[in-house]
């Protein structure tokens, strides 16, 4: 139990604080601590036939007239799925921020242009929404796919690669546009705009690429933003198991801020070149086999601040910077509203200011604000739908943060630790954490079991048996469990149950579930034993693979004034036969069936055995059911279930009988065997059990009787009695 105390994490990972994270029961990083691993996600960015398109000089001049000229020099980089997928366990979407153990961060305005060369500043990327693609294809690339191309809104990369990808030499203007168009929609289709469906792109981004002069005044790179945490967000819920969107921008952004992850060049970083993301282009050595989410998610719950470069573009040549990305670096500062047609999302700066090289004081609280999926229907204009939106966007200018030189990062770090979650993967396993939980559970049993009763008060002997009550109820459907009972509590047990004395009609025990998932972690050496519960009707040998040594009788030796093994027979056909239990020495015999023949024989219990049975420690499987004595029947007919069974099916009849049966019964006191030695034979099974029934009426007159309580506060003494 000393463990506990370790880590605080191990107990509680976060939020203390719930008023900042508020959406954490559906973040995947509650599925992970409760052991529901999701694995890596499949991540959705079609970038790899993009180098089969052939552009002309004048289609280059088009698609850097648009704004796409450095996008378009990014060649498509290798995915590492388990970093994403670990990333996104870090992402929260109330805040548009990852949270890290040094603090959050996020991918910045400012990130996007300097590793895509977008730009962050200009018109807000909205249109008309478009539920079919004929009219709009026919409009602006001069043909329509068929419908093996088309879905809703959206049509194929596919298609688009395969009528558009190779403009002819002596095309015309109009022909060279609509080409250019075609790759514009694939570009952005496949890479800042990809979606789960696979392969296909909206064509609502089409009419914003009419003019390509125009086209290049829209902020593409605050719309590949809002677009990036929308699908973040999407996949940090715990459903979820896709993501999209521009997957490279954020593996890049990981490369340049995190040391983890990050590969070994062959060659020196490219520094002269434009965007940055080129500074991993190419081949990468290092190792990167046996990285899965696992390995990520450790290294991100033990991130320390010297694994973080707050400032990763500080020493990179500023001069290979376009002047136009250099003007608008201001507003990479902006707290304000990210739009790409229906996706709005918050960029907030003032929640990671250190990547701007300030200091970080306590953050603002965040609105929460409601994600609406809007245009659901055809031409919608969503402008007037996001009215509110594109006001914030307008004012952006307006909203650019600023550092506090007076800021306490020692306060910001104890008010962050307070309303983050701290850790996603377990420190102990989930395994480990219920072993030691059950551990805890039976120690605090057996002090409770153990506590001196002698002069409690009448409120304190029901405190302590209220505890003891509690902590063997948690522990009754434990598997493989033991329970310990103190022999002086069972002492105080047989007292309190002397003079309490009637058969008992019903049983107490209560089934396991075999699906409780908190359990199904295979059968431990004591679930193999099984005590198998007998129903009135006809006995069959159970058999697996026609051998009979799996199922051991369960023979329960009973122990008060007259303590008696009870085949007690009952009234009614079909209800099960169960052995009653009482007493302090309670010992508990299973006696294997032994192999031989398809035949079975109950093992008898010599008088030396039950003697020795009288010392020893009783070990009862939580997993084992206490059955009662039932009554009242004139013909004891016992039933187990068989793999196989046979036309001859009497009383005590086996599956071929070729051995002897002993039907036994026990009396203490005299240390006696009340019990049909005798080979029963196929034609006499019923006189036998008749016979014995009359032996044990006639000894029986009562039984000590058993509450639902004291059953399970059976003693047990020593240590070397043997389940089969």
């Amino acid at each position: 139990m000393e463990e506990i105390g370790m880590d605080p994490s191990a107990a509680n990972p976060g939020p203390i604080d719930g008023s900042v994270l508020y959406d954490q029961d559906k973040h995947v990083s509650s599925a992970v601590w409760d052991g529901q691993e999701r694995g890596a996600l499949r991540c959705h960015e079609h970038t790899s036939k993009l180098g089969e398109w052939r552009l002309t000089p004048k289609q280059i001049e088009l698609v850097e007239k648009a704004g796409f000229g450095y996008l378009r020099k990014i060649p498509a980089i290798s995915l590492d799925n388990p970093l994403i997928s670990a990333l996104v366990e870090r992402w929260r979407r109330e805040t548009n921020t990852f949270h890290f153990t040094v603090g959050e961060m996020t991918v910045t305005l400012q990130d996007v242009a300097f590793l895509l060369g977008l730009a962050i500043d200009g018109m807000p990327v909205i249109g008309i929404t478009y539920t079919t693609c004929g009219t709009v294809c026919e409009k602006y690339l001069g043909k329509a796919p068929d419908s093996t191309y088309a879905s809703g809104g959206m049509v194929k990369l596919s298609w688009l690669k395969e009528f558009f990808s190779q403009c002819p030499e002596n095309a015309t203007i109009e022909e060279i546009e609509r080409h250019t168009r075609a790759y514009l929609l694939y570009l952005v289709g496949s890479t800042i705009f990809s979606t789960t469906t696979g392969n296909k792109v909206p064509v609502m981004y089409l009419p914003l690429f009419e003019n390509f002069e125009n086209a290049g005044r829209y902020a593409w790179g605050a719309a590949a933003l809002a677009f990036l945490y929308r699908a973040l967000g999407n996949a940090s819920v715990r459903s979820q198991s896709t993501i999209c969107g521009c997957l490279t921008l954020l593996q890049c952004w990981s490369y340049y801020h995190l040391n983890i992850g990050r590969p070994k060049l062959n060659r020196d970083p490219i520094h002269e070149h434009f965007p940055f993301v080129l500074r991993w282009k190419g081949k990468q050595s290092g190792p990167t086999t046996n990285r899965d989410v696992v390995f990520y998610r450790k290294a991100l719950d033990s991130l320390e601040p010297c694994d973080v470069e707050w400032l990763p573009y500080k020493y990179m040549d500023s001069t290979v910077i376009p002047e136009e990305i250099r003007n608008s670096l201001v507003l990479g500062r902006s707290k304000t509203m990210l739009i790409c047609f229906d996706k709005a999302e918050r960029h907030l700066p003032n929640r990671v200011l250190r990547q701007y090289g300030m200091l970080q004081p306590i953050p603002e609280d965040v609105p929460q604000w409601v994600r609406k999926s809007r245009g659901v229907d055809g031409g919608v204009d969503l402008s007037g739908k996001m009215e509110s939106e594109l006001n914030e966007w307008a004012d952006r200018a307006l909203h650019i943060v600023d550092g506090d030189d007076d800021a306490d990062e020692n306060e910001y770090m104890v008010w962050y630790l307070r309303i983050t979650r701290k850790v996603v993967g377990r420190p102990i396993s989930l395994s480990s954490e219920f072993q030691r939980t059950i551990g805890g559970v039976r120690e605090i049993s057996y002090l409770a079991e153990t506590f001196p009763l002698k002069g409690l008060l009448p409120e304190q002997f029901e405190s302590i048996s209220r505890i003891r009550s509690i902590a063997q109820e948690c522990l009754r459907d434990q598997v493989g469990g033991t329970v310990v009972v103190s022999p002086i509590v069972g002492t105080e047990l047989g007292k309190r149950t002397r003079g309490k004395e009637r058969v008992r009609r019903k049983g107490t025990g209560k089934r396991r579930r075999s699906n409780d998932p908190m359990e199904g972690h295979g059968a431990s050496e004591d679930e193999s034993q099984y005590c198998g519960m007998v129903e009135v009707d006809q006995l069959h040998p159970h058999h697996t693979n026609d051998e009979v040594d799996h199922l051991p009788l369960c023979t329960t030796v009973l122990e008060g004034e007259a303590a008696l093994l009870l085949d007690t027979p009952n009234k009614v056909d079909d209800m099960q036969l169960h052995d009653a239990t009482d007493g302090i020495d309670a010992s508990h015999f299973c006696d294997p069936c032994n192999e031989a023949d398809n035949s079975n024989m109950l093992n008898p219990i010599g008088e030396s055995d039950l003697q020795t049975a009288k010392t020893v420690e009783e070990v009862i499987p939580q997993s084992f059911e206490l059955p009662d004595a039932t009554n009242g029947n004139t013909d004891l007919e016992i039933h187990n279930e068989t793999n196989k069974p046979e036309d001859s099916q009497g009383c005590n009849a086996t599956n071929g009988i070729n051995g002897p049966q002993t039907l036994v019964a026990t009396d203490v006191n005299k240390a006696q065997i009340h019990g049909a030695t005798d080979k029963v034979s196929e034609s006499q099974p019923s006189e036998a059990v008749h016979s014995d029934q009359q032996m044990v009426k006639e000894e029986v007159e009562v039984v000590p009787q058993l509450s639902h309580e004291n059953t399970e506060d059976l003693a047990q003494q020593g240590d070397n009695s043997v389940i089969a």
